[in-house]
């Protein structure tokens, strides 16, 4: 099967609508969570500007451990008391944070970073991990963007949820 990663123009938010139209058809048939995970963190890596690392964590039950990812190696296991990562999967609520040298705790896998956006992947109250997305540049995401990354992880937690029922 060939895809074409998509040529996004226009306004933020019909970027997001062709992109989250894009993680739809990549999943679509398909319900294992880390081969649609490998292919969503593709596909936003290759069609967003200004990252330098996409990827997942997923939940063991005690910590998070890497998943599928595009840029550099990185941390393979994050504590939920710590960094955004962590922030996100403890309180399950979207963390985006415009300079994370200014977060505490926050966990260091590419000193490039400065920017981070990570949406926790909740399925029946359940957490399944965190789609982490980085910039080397400071406050490289918004509120379209925050709202865009939480409706593809909402597709890709979609086309797992869709094994459960079939």
């Amino acid at each position: 099967m060939s895809f074409e990663i998509p040529v996004l123009a226009g306004s933020t938010r019909h970027r997001y609508d062709e992109l989250i139209e894009s993680a739809q058809a990549l999943v679509a048939g398909e319900t294992d969570l880390i081969a649609n995970a490998a292919n969503v963190s593709a596909l936003v890596y290759h069609s967003l500007p200004q990252l330098n690392w996409v990827g997942f964590y997923f939940f063991d039950g005690t910590e998070l451990v890497i998943g599928p990812f595009q840029g550099k190696p990185a941390c393979v296991r994050i504590p939920l008391d710590r960094g955004v990562c962590g922030a996100a999967a403890r309180t399950a609520t979207t963390q985006r944070v415009d300079d994370v040298h200014a977060v505490p705790d926050h966990i260091a896998c590419d000193a490039a970073s400065r920017s981070e956006l990570v949406v926790p992947l909740i399925r029946d109250g359940e957490l399944l991990g965190v789609f982490d997305l980085d910039s080397p540049v400071p406050a490289r995401f918004d509120d379209a963007d925050q709202a865009g990354i939480e409706a593809i992880a909402a597709v890709l937690l979609d086309s797992v949820c869709r094994r459960d029922h079939s």
